[in-house]
């Protein structure tokens, strides 16, 4: 006679409490579907809870093999609230808040070995009704489900701006501090270039590390893709054209399209890759790129501090360094409203008050600390 596995008793915890997670979310989408005026949506919502007694399906089976009881079900009220909303309002008034509980099932799914499988059909349906709340429409819809593709391309570009308003600010806080202090002008023209290079390479690596950290996570997102659809092509399938369907495309369109792009391996990949994942496999940044642009533009924002002591000295050469800087700042601010969609001069005088702020704090610490020497 087989003996029956053993379970620790934190797992068979854990298996409950999931199962009563995937029921929740049974019913939440059985609440939306009787809630939705639209029948094609119905259609989704009645699909998703499909999808979801499946997983619950799963995490029973495992708590029977435990040889405990599967714990009872009933509407929590949470469930309650936001199905009367939907009734009241309108099931897209509640779908952000039910595409953020996919996102954490999802986060929760990550550690567990038994939920093989789960973090990515979470994530799925968490996009799917993220293109149903209205989404998926327009512009606007490729650049909040496409995020990672502005960012990698932009990367280096993003990283060269930042290295600027890094450089530029700490070497001017810098400066100022041992200008401060009274130092004289081999002093502050040495502190310069010593920030500049320490601050350059420390830039440099750490945009190097975040970069090919991050690369290597979307990688590895990838990589569980393929590992999903080899083992489980049918729910690939499934998931995909449901998405299609959250866009607007008809039920028998979206399940033939999706039929299509699963049957070719490599086109699947790159589909579900773009669909659920919101990747480019083609564009996950270069982490070369990103340390290259940071490095230089770091060099780049702290020299301009440190260039009027290469040619002159005392009370002109303070004066000058804090005019080019303040310019500097001004002009980077207002560079960085590329990337903050804000005004040219609210950003070129909020970044000029943030350099102006900083630097006077280091001045008034140089100075006391120059007093407290002296004395």
């Amino acid at each position: 006679m087989q003996e029956q596995p053993k379970f620790a008793e934190a797992d068979i915890a854990r298996y409950r409490q999931n199962y009563l997670v995937e029921m929740e979310g049974i019913a939440l989408y059985r609440s939306m579907a009787a809630a939705e005026q639209d029948k094609k949506r119905a259609v989704i919502f009645e699909k998703l809870a499909q999808n979801e007694e499946r997983h619950a399906q799963r995490w029973a089976r495992l708590i029977q093999s435990a040889g405990t009881t599967v714990p009872a079900y009933r509407p929590t009220l949470r469930v309650r609230a936001l199905g009367w909303v939907a009734r009241n309002f309108g099931t897209r008034r509640v779908l952000p808040i039910i595409s953020s509980m996919e996102a954490r099932d999802e986060a929760g799914y990550m550690q567990q070995p038994e939920a093989a499988g789960l973090p990515a059909e979470e994530r799925a349906h968490s996009r799917t009704l993220w293109a149903m709340s209205g989404g998926a429409a327009g512009p606007a819809a490729i650049i909040g489900t496409e995020r990672w593709h502005f960012a990698s391309r932009g990367g280096s570009l993003r990283a060269a701006v930042f290295g600027i308003n890094d450089g530029l600010v700490s070497n001017f806080g810098l400066v100022m501090g041992f200008a401060g202090a009274d130092a004289t002008p081999e002093y502050i023209l040495l502190a310069g270039v010593a920030g500049l290079l320490a601050g350059s390479f420390s830039m440099g690596a750490g945009e190097f590390v975040s970069v090919r950290a991050q690369r290597e996570l979307f990688e590895q997102q990838i990589a569980i893709e393929k590992q999903e659809l080899e083992l489980s092509p049918e729910e690939e399938e499934e998931e995909l054209s449901l998405i299609y369907q959250a866009k607007g495309i008809p039920e028998g369109e979206a399940e033939i399209l999706a039929r299509r792009i699963i049957a070719n391996p490599q086109t699947a990949i790159d589909t579900l890759a773009r669909e659920e994942l919101g990747l480019d496999p083609s564009q996950l940044g270069s982490p070369w790129a990103a340390a290259a642009s940071s490095f230089v533009a770091f060099v780049f924002g702290a020299s301009i501090p440190v260039i009027p002591y290469l040619f002159g000295s005392g009370p002109g050469a303070l004066m000058a360094s804090a005019v080019l800087s303040c310019f500097a700042l001004f002009g980077v601010g207002a560079l960085l409203s590329i990337f903050t969609a804000r005004g040219v001069l609210v950003s070129g005088l909020r970044m000029l008050g943030i350099g102006l702020f900083a630097s006077a704090i280091t001045y008034s610490v140089g100075w006391l600390f120059g007093v407290s020497a002296a004395g």
